[in-house]
């Protein structure tokens, strides 16, 4: 067995487990599996937990490392567990040092080396070749957080914004694209926040338009989750003229209560949400949006409720993330009158059902279409708009044309076409 991971969370920690893989097996290390963690939710702790114990399980003599940002934040209690062998904080993560063998005890009295991630300034651009099974790669162009959200522990697992220089980015697409990457997703913490310690301050909109100038040979580029107050002008820009940019976006809403919104410490207002989401479209009028959302946030009422409910249709928002409020120990919000977990549950189904329906119309919506797909494992890709769908006789990597014929249990049933017409 040589090094394995597993990963929880964003896209963000799915690009650093390459990062780590590789870094990691640089550093002569060999039967290991490393736990790359998230601390958004404490479902997500839990479930890193019972992971390190499962994997302890089944394979007794490897070594078990943890990193991410739980073992940022919460790392004396991975410390504490007898199955783990080292806790790395995130400022460490993606360097090779951090995995030789003097890290595991051989001159260190503590298995726990996690650092001031406040303390931290540069990001380095970590060069990856690509990554393991996909068609598409992820890359980072930002991390870290100068917000403070009420109810969020990541600014403090993931330290300050820093931004990756826009040369380095360029030139690990080019590097990804030419070993047949097809798709790239630019990815971060607050990646609207992009730019501004970097000479010259670029923006998210400028780093994009430089990709796809100075990548011509990159079909297909998309751009993870967006703080929408943030969006540049030459974002939208981008967005209206360049149909390499994928139809989808993903925004960071969290709530369509005004006041909650506020009691979220948020930057937006609902009817900030709505005309960004109303810009969008008069853009790009085929634009598929999902957001982020937190049901029984703390002092929600039903009315609160039911505003956000409702901006789920008001902006037709087809790919949900929605989280039920967890308490995080060290945010302001945990300290606020809680909504029973049982509500808190109860409104997040309600909010994935809605979901539900606004997904089921946009793929209705594109039955009898022609859809340019990329293909992910054999037989399954997405389109454009990020809908799975399923192509039989196609193999990883191809972009193929796509007629759509139905619904699929994933999302949609295509048959490929031997030309784009």
């Amino acid at each position: 067995m040589s090094v394995s991971t597993v990963t929880f969370g964003c896209r963000l920690n799915a690009y650093e487990s390459e990062v780590i893989k590789s870094e990691a097996e640089k550093a002569g290390l060999d039967d290991a599996i490393i736990i790359n963690t998230c601390a958004v939710t404490a479902e997500a702790v839990r479930q890193a937990k019972q992971a390190i114990r499962k994997a302890r399980r089944d394979n007794p003599s490897a070594r078990i490392v943890v990193t991410g940002c739980a073992a940022q934040t919460e790392a004396r209690s991975f410390g504490d567990m007898d199955e783990v062998d080292l806790v790395i904080g995130n400022a460490d993560k993606l360097t090779s040092k951090s995995y030789e063998p003097i890290a595991f005890g051989v001159r260190l009295n503590d298995k726990v080396q996690v650092n001031d991630i406040m303390s931290v300034r540069e990001t380095a651009g970590h060069l990856i070749e690509g990554m393991d099974g996909r068609a598409r790669a992820f890359v980072q162009v930002q991390n870290g957080c100068d917000h403070r959200c009420t109810f969020c522990i990541i600014p403090f697992g993931r330290g300050p914004s820093r931004s990756v220089p826009m040369g380095a980015v360029v030139e690990q697409i080019k590097t990804l694209v030419g070993n047949g990457y097809r798709e790239i997703v630019l990815t971060g913490v607050d990646i609207t926040s992009y730019g501004p310690d970097l000479p010259g301050a670029p923006t998210l909109g400028k780093l994009t338009q430089s990709i796809l100038r100075h990548v011509p040979d990159l079909p297909r580029l998309r751009i993870s989750s967006i703080d929408s107050i943030e969006a540049d002008p030459d974002l939208y820009e981008v967005i209206a003229s360049e149909r390499r940019l994928m139809p989808h976006l993903h925004l960071s809403l969290q709530s369509g209560d005004d006041l909650i919104l506020k009691r979220m410490k948020r930057r937006h207002s609902r009817g900030d949400a709505l005309e960004v989401v109303a810009q969008l479209r008069r853009l790009r009028p085929d634009m598929a949006l999902g957001a982020d959302i937190i049901a029984g946030f703390p002092t929600e009422s039903d009315e609160m409720f039911a505003n956000t409910l409702a901006i789920v249709e008001e902006a037709n928002l087809s790919h949900l993330h929605v989280f039920p409020f967890s308490p995080r120990p060290g945010t302001p919000a945990a300290r606020m009158p809680q909504v029973p977990k049982a509500v808190a549950r109860e409104r997040a189904a309600n909010l994935r059902e809605a979901g539900a329906r606004q997904f089921n119309r946009l793929r209705d919506s594109r039955i009898g279409q022609i859809e340019q797909v990329l293909i992910e494992r054999a037989g399954l890709g997405r389109t454009e708009h990020f809908i799975p769908i399923d192509v039989p006789d196609t193999e990883p990597g191809e972009i193929v044309p796509v007629r759509v014929i139905g619904r699929s249990d994933a999302g949609l049933a295509g048959e490929r076409l031997l030309s784009a017409a």
